[in-house]
């Protein structure tokens, strides 16, 4: 019986989407560092109707953080070997895409969403027998401006601008935890959620300028 409800559900979502117009977009540029972004877009599924979605996936490279601090708040006091670092995030992201028409661009849309960020940062201490992540998860929001520039039939440049804000989260690494309302797990001498926070460069807010392509089908 489920089989058929989800088969009788696939059909409607494609009659539905009959007519509809989808698209697939590529995007690099700078997104609180250097990053790329994959996207699909789907629209005029029905009549009158002005929204678009868009569901895309992105990676970013990150400055980390201090491994100094980082090694006392998360493990020791340890102070052997060479510190080396590596930081970055995947994150997950839904829009909301509505029309625009300005500075006289005739395929432009501003959008608005929910993000899932995915951070990891990484420290090493080459020669001090020590590397281990800390990593957060939060829920955020985002808000834009995407416009489309056509280059051939079913191609256009296109350019995004907007931001991403990621409100506090839960850093953990090793065997620690910090939580943005105080709580700890195995917390190390008397370190706290903002030692944390401020060893540890997890995502915030993060301004996105990005340019790429987008094909048409």
């Amino acid at each position: 019986m489920k089989k058929t409800w989800a088969l009788i559900g696939m059909m409607i979502m494609g009659y539905a989407c009959y007519g509809a117009e989808f698209t697939a977009t590529a995007l690099a540029g700078y997104k609180g560092g250097l990053g790329f972004k994959l996207s699909g877009t789907v629209s005029h599924f029905a009549q009158g109707f002005p929204l678009a979605f868009e569901l895309g996936v992105g990676h970013t490279r990150l400055d980390p953080g201090s491994p100094e601090l980082a090694r006392r708040i998360f493990i020791n006091e340890a102070t052997n070997g060479t510190p080396e670092k590596t930081g970055y995030m995947w994150d997950l992201r839904f829009n909301f895409l509505y029309p625009l028409r300005i500075l006289g661009m005739q395929d432009a849309s501003l959008y608005i969403g929910v993000r899932r960020s995915f951070f990891t940062a990484n420290f090493k201490y080459v020669g001090g027998n020590e590397a281990f992540d800390i990593t957060s998860d939060p829920w955020g929001w985002g808000a834009g401006v995407k416009a489309n520039f056509p280059m051939g039939k079913n191609i256009s440049f296109t350019m995004s601008a907007g931001f991403d804000h990621y409100p506090d989260a839960a850093l953990t690494g090793h065997d620690t935890s910090y939580y943005p309302d105080g709580e700890t797990v195995n917390r190390k001498e008397d370190f706290t959620y903002k030692d944390a926070d401020n060893a540890v460069n997890q995502p915030k807010f993060q301004p996105l300028l990005m340019i790429g392509v987008t094909l048409g089908f």
